[in-house]
């Protein structure tokens, strides 16, 4: 007589459907590692913007109602992985002289933002810049603290911050969205400015396709430092 797939294994003692080996699936996953983890994985995918609490449960094997104890929503998840990308990545000490320590500050920030280009665009939405941990702070802290001390007012030292913001935040975005083969395949630059009028743009027809492989070049540390300079001096004519 053969036995029913309903009873059960009483020489192993196993629950019917499972197996001698413990639990078979994909296990809950709920540490809050994991998740932030998982997260960043959709994003470097897809996009933030396609990133929801739903898509993340289902991608952990869990259900949504599991996350809610880790994030209250998306928003709360993004900033808990803007800041945790921050924690550790944002470490440096700083010079002590005002202008060098608004330039290093800047550069810790590039630098992080540039390794997940992704928390850059998050951060150019509403709301997200104002929610940052100490990480974060500390470098806006030092950047707006530094043009004081360099003699700037309290209202110059935010726009020299917001100043460097926008610069910093607009070249590493660009960057991310370019085309990275452009400088080592030159098949691909064919036709680049090869039409503009040599008597009414002279200038750019003589640069010609030579414009990508000198735009590709890392500029960003010499633009800042002469950025930075000239916003001193600004904040300083304006006094």
């Amino acid at each position: 007589m053969t036995r029913s797939s309903s009873t059960p294994d009483r020489a192993s003692g196993a629950a019917p459907g499972s197996s001698s080996g413990g639990r078979t699936g994909r296990p809950p996953v709920t540490s809050r590692a994991q998740i932030l983890a998982a997260a960043r994985a959709i994003i470097d995918e897809h996009g933030w913007e396609k990133l929801t609490i739903r898509r993340l449960a289902s991608e952990l094997g869990v259900g949504p109602t599991t996350l809610y104890h880790h994030v209250r929503d998306k928003d709360d998840l993004l900033i808990q992985l803007l800041n945790d990308h921050a924690d550790a990545t944002v470490r440096t000490p700083l010079p002590e002289a005002p202008r060098d320590r608004i330039v290093q500050a800047a550069l810790v920030i590039h630098d992080s933002l540039s390794s997940w280009p992704w928390a850059a665009e998050i951060l150019t939405t509403d709301g997200f810049l104002g929610r940052l941990g100490e990480s974060s702070l500390e470098m806006v802290e030092a950047i707006v603290g530094a043009a004081v001390d360099h003699g700037c007012t309290t209202e110059q030292a935010v726009v020299v911050f917001r100043s460097i913001w926008y610069f910093t935040v607009g070249e590493i975005l660009v960057r991310a969205h370019s085309d990275p083969r452009r400088p080592a395949e030159p098949e691909l630059l064919q036709g680049f400015l090869s039409t503009a009028n040599p008597e009414r743009f002279p200038r750019l027809a003589e640069i010609g396709q030579d414009w990508p492989v000198i735009s590709a070049r890392d500029t960003y540390p010499w633009a800042l430092e002469a950025f930075v300079d000239g916003l001193l001096a600004h904040a300083r004519d304006e006094r």
